[in-house]
């Protein structure tokens, strides 16, 4: 007989189950276990922090970003160059070209005829030299050259040496003698300290030199040629001179002279026609960027100039005028120069370097406002918290910006 207790309400028979309902499995254990500590997650942390640390370091710079100072000043005033040395020392560059045309020709006739030109001849002596009458002046070549009347050579030093202006003669007939400016030596000197305190240059070719038949042309035919040539040599001499100019050097507008030379007719690859040449040969004088700059700024008033490096931005806006171009050994000679000269100051990198060594930020900026060459300085320091720079200079990066 069942008691009341023994019957179990529906509501609580689920309670009482096995958690399943498969009679041949234990029923499941659990069990609860501490929680590990987050090792991994802790680790990447840490090198994360130490990465942007080193890198920080790694990429870490002191560097000063200066734009020069520039300034424009008025020029007009007369200057004096020495070629070799001096404050302003200067060199002649020259260059030629030769341009042909052909024209009909008129016939042919004989000729025999001597090359001849001028020379300036040199003496580094201290007492005049005398020269006789047939002196032998020689070209690299070995062509022989005569003066046909006595001469003497003020005395002078090598720096500067007396010379004088004579007429030479080709010692035989013929074209090969119409040779281009050029050096001379006296064979009589050879052997004797005369050999190298006595020299001569050309400025100009020597013409004239011409043998057997050649070819006649009509003379207004001639004349109209030699012009268009002329005017064509022009444009390709300007052009010639400007791409032999010295890297450092600069060309002043008007620094230059051109002479032409009428070639002797030569027969034409054409029957009948006659080729006619000019040779064109432009002398010029230029100067060290960097020496002219400063002479011109020397000169300058109010620009409390005080000998910091400075070079020329363009020379198109000065004109130099001389009485003539000085030939090679010339020296001195004045010249003068008027217009605008834009001048930009150099920048010393090491200069700046050691200004602001060992320097806080403020008071490297406060530093380079005393330097004359510097426009505008950027500092960049890095990391964010550096706020020094290096005692050591070579530890600071400088980068001049174009003015």
């Amino acid at each position: 007989m069942r008691k009341l207790d023994d019957i179990i309400p529906p509501s609580r028979r689920k309670e009482i189950e096995p958690l399943t309902s498969y009679p041949n499995r234990e029923p499941l254990q659990l069990t609860q276990r501490p929680p590990k500590f987050p090792y991994t997650i802790v680790i990447a942390t840490v090198l994360v922090i130490a990465v942007s640390i080193g890198a920080l370091f790694y990429f870490s710079s002191a560097k000063v970003e200066v734009v020069p100072n520039t300034v424009s000043v008025a020029v007009q005033g007369s200057f004096t160059a020495t070629e070799s040395g001096g404050t302003q020392p200067y060199q002649i560059i020259t260059a030629q070209k030769i341009a042909t045309q052909s024209i009909k020709g008129t016939g042919s006739k004989v000729v025999n005829s001597f090359a001849s030109g001028t020379i300036t001849i040199y003496n580094t002596q201290l007492k005049p030299q005398k020269l006789i009458a047939n002196t032998r002046f020689a070209t690299a070549a070995g062509l022989i050259f005569r003066i046909h009347a006595p001469v003497t050579v003020p005395g002078g030093i090598s720096a500067r040496p007396g010379s004088m202006v004579t007429t030479v003669y080709a010692d035989k007939v013929g074209d090969s003698y119409n040779v281009a400016p050029t050096s001379f030596t006296i064979p009589g000197f050879a052997g004797t300290p005369q050999e190298s305190q006595v020299y001569a240059r050309s400025s100009t070719a020597m013409t004239g030199g011409a043998s057997g038949n050649v070819p006649t042309v009509d003379a207004a035919a001639d004349a109209q040629a030699r012009s268009a040539l002329i005017s064509a040599l022009a444009s390709d001499l300007a052009t010639s001179i400007q791409a032999i100019v010295p890297p450092g050097f600069v060309l002043l507008p008007g620094a230059a002279t051109t002479t032409h030379q009428d070639l002797a007719l030569t027969p034409s690859s054409t029957d009948g026609m006659v080729d006619v040449k000019e040779q064109g040969t432009i002398t010029a004088v230029v100067f060290p960027n960097a020496s002219l700059a400063k002479s011109i700024a020397a000169a300058a008033t109010g620009l409390g100039y005080q000998g910091e490096p400075v070079t020329l931005v363009t020379a198109n806006s000065l004109t130099f005028t001389a009485g003539s171009i000085p030939s090679s050994n010339e020296s001195p000679f004045s010249f003068t120069l008027s217009g605008t000269a834009p001048l930009v100051y150099t920048v010393d990198s090491a200069r700046i370097a050691a200004a602001v060594s060992g320097k806080s930020r403020s008071a490297a900026q406060v530093a380079l406002t005393n330097y004359p060459e510097v426009k505008r300085a950027i500092i960049v320091l890095r990391p964010f918290w550096r706020q020094t720079f290096p005692q050591d200079p070579s530890s600071i990066s400088v980068i001049v910006s174009n003015p």
